[in-house]
């Protein structure tokens, strides 16, 4: 099987504690064959990530891994751009020159606050609700290849408003998955889910049958490492989720162009 991470975080992204070469060194002793390096990116001066990157210096740092890797990774560059539906013409302005592979597109703040703070004050219901509204406008602007962990919120909610219930937000999900298809846009499934106190993946699986019985079909896998002991953790599990929501493929990017590899 062809192992691919497609979200990655090295210390290019203010929260990564590993550099990139000892992740890709990492990556080929677990038998990863593909890897996306997917750096925190943000215009808004508010957000923490917000001028950390240099992305001159990420380029070459890639690029050099490349020549060290070559025979061994496949690795591409990408960010992981947090409210990509905001401050969009700066946006397109600070990436216009960049050759990337691929963008994750994630709601990480709601009206500049963190997830943490934004539930603080919110009953389940409308925590959830509120939240998916903001993936829904991401999905409909955003210059994206794919969302990132589309129910994140459960992870900072998850212990003083539990997980959302699917019924009370399938109508706003089900917007949001078609409007993703029609965009020709995908999701991700992104392990870090399991290890954080919910103990399951990011999106749930009701989201991913719905996102298959809807006709989606551009689906990648990631696992949100933010060192390099972590990177690849539990591909093995998405791959069985995806086989047992029926799906076939899953996706790989080169130059923001999706190809379908089988599982």
């Amino acid at each position: 099987m062809y192992i691919m991470d497609y979200h990655v975080h090295s210390t290019n992204s203010f929260d990564g504690k590993s550099k990139i070469n000892d992740i890709c060194r990492r990556a080929v002793q677990k038998g990863i064959k593909e890897i996306c390096f997917t750096e925190h990116f943000s215009v808004d001066p508010v957000i923490p990530t917000y001028g950390y990157i240099n992305l001159d210096s990420y380029s070459k740092e890639i690029e050099e891994n490349k020549n060290l890797f070559k025979d061994k990774l496949v690795i591409k560059k990408g960010l992981e751009i947090c409210e990509p539906h905001l401050n969009y013409e700066k946006l397109q302005e600070e990436l216009n020159n960049q050759e990337l592979d691929f963008i994750i597109g994630s709601v990480h703040n709601i009206n500049k606050t963190k997830l943490r703070k934004y539930i603080q004050g919110k009953n389940n219901k409308d925590a959830y609700r509120g939240f998916f509204k903001e993936v829904y406008l991401l999905a409909c602007s955003s210059n994206i290849d794919i969302i990132g962990h589309l129910d994140l919120l459960k992870r900072y909610a998850y212990n003083d408003l539990g997980n959302y219930k699917f019924l009370e937000s399938a109508d706003i999900i089900e917007a949001i998955l078609k409007k993703v298809i029609e965009r020709n846009i995908g999701i991700e499934i992104n392990t870090s889910g399991f290890r954080s106190d919910v103990k399951e993946m990011f999106p749930s699986v009701d989201v991913l049958k719905m996102y298959k019985s809807l006709g989606g079909e551009i689906i990648t896998i990631g696992s949100d490492s933010h060192s390099a002991e972590l990177v690849g953790e539990d591909l093995n599990n998405a791959l069985d989720l995806l086989k047992y929501c029926g799906f076939r493929y899953i996706f790989k990017y080169n130059r923001r162009k999706p190809e379908a590899i089988k599982i």
